[in-house]
């Protein structure tokens, strides 16, 4: 999967603003992979990006999130609504009226990606169609798809997927969990990897938890042929880290498996909104994403962290600044 990459470190996709194409172009630069999130853009963005990145003709990869199958519980959603009035009222917002469900533009970002052909395109929050996965090995592009355990992996490769990123509790952001209601992020990655490797016999890419160039090989010994980062790379000047959110990776504190803010478990520096809603928010990913959007928005263009989903990894605190390519030579 690597054999264009110099380094056995990736660079994570991080959406909602953190990847950018300069970050993108600056790890490829430096000769590590480096995934462009596709998720929550329009197709027309996408497709801006997607020329940038295939002009540099370096190579890059495209995440794409797969839509859930299935309408979330409306009355939980809409309780849930109603517990946030309060944060309305505090950011002077209008909460939107429930979107229960909403593919992200999924049809068409596949089409995007058969006609870029990047070289890699991976999957998170599901298992895609087979059909859907030989499509992009038809046009050129690797696949792969985050699993958290054996039998999402199996899944993975029943449907193509050429690797497996075996993704860790530890990691920073949205868990690819199938099973978000029960998810705890309690296993260590390197557990998952060795329990993946088992049950698969394509390539592992390790997630989640890393911080240093010893996590970097305590992983590669794990089995993992190349492990993702993404907190470590929020500080990086090439990526699009809004300020308050950079500033809170340096003020300590501790990080929480939360559905807040999206419906879908994922890790978090734990602040005010966490602390509020983390036990009352439904399984219900993107519906809640929405509901919540324009109180982060808001909180956002205050510069205020108490309402920010503020993703972190637990190894948010071995975090420092510099260019990609310095962050990259942290970790060997």
């Amino acid at each position: 999967m690597l054999d264009e990459c110099e380094r056995s470190v990736v660079v994570a996709p991080m959406a909602g603003g953190v990847s950018t194409t300069a970050l993108v172009r600056a790890a490829a630069e430096a000769g590590a992979a480096a995934f462009l999130p596709a998720g929550y853009l329009t197709p027309e963005a996408v497709h801006r990006d997607l020329r940038e990145l295939s002009d540099t003709g370096r190579p890059y990869g495209l995440n794409i999130f797969v839509p859930s199958r299935s309408a979330a519980d409306v009355t939980a959603v809409e309780a849930y609504r109603a517990r946030l009035a309060a944060e309305a009222d505090r950011y002077g917002v209008e909460l939107p009226a429930p979107r229960l469900l909403d593919d992200d533009h999924f049809a068409a970002k596949i089409e995007l990606a058969v006609a870029a052909a990047p070289a890699w395109v991976s999957f998170t929050f599901g298992i895609p169609d087979a059909g859907v996965v030989e499509a992009l090995r038809r046009a050129g592009s690797t696949v792969l798809v985050t699993v958290t355990d054996a039998g999402e992996a199996q899944q993975a490769v029943a449907a193509g997927a050429a690797v497996v990123v075996a993704q860790g509790g530890s990691a920073g952001g949205h868990s690819a969990t199938t099973r978000p209601g029960g998810y705890l992020g309690d296993r260590g990655t390197a557990e998952v990897v060795r329990e993946v490797r088992a049950a698969v016999s394509v390539p592992v890419v390790a997630a989640g938890g890393v911080g240093s160039a010893a996590d970097v090989h305590e992983l590669l010994a794990a089995g993992a042929t190349a492990v993702q980062v993404g907190t470590m790379f929020l500080l990086a000047a090439e990526a699009g880290t809004r300020p308050a959110h950079r500033a809170a990776l340096g003020d300590g504190g501790a990080t929480v498996v939360t559905r807040a803010f999206t419906g879908q478990p994922a890790r978090a520096l734990r602040n005010r909104f966490t602390d509020a809603y983390s036990a009352h928010a439904p399984v219900a990913y993107p519906a809640v994403h929405h509901l919540t959007a324009p109180i982060r928005a808001a909180a956002a263009r205050a510069g205020d962290a108490g309402a920010l989903n503020l993703w972190a990894g637990t190894a948010f605190g071995q975090a420092r600044p510099g260019t990609c390519r310095e962050i990259l030579d942290r970790l060997g």
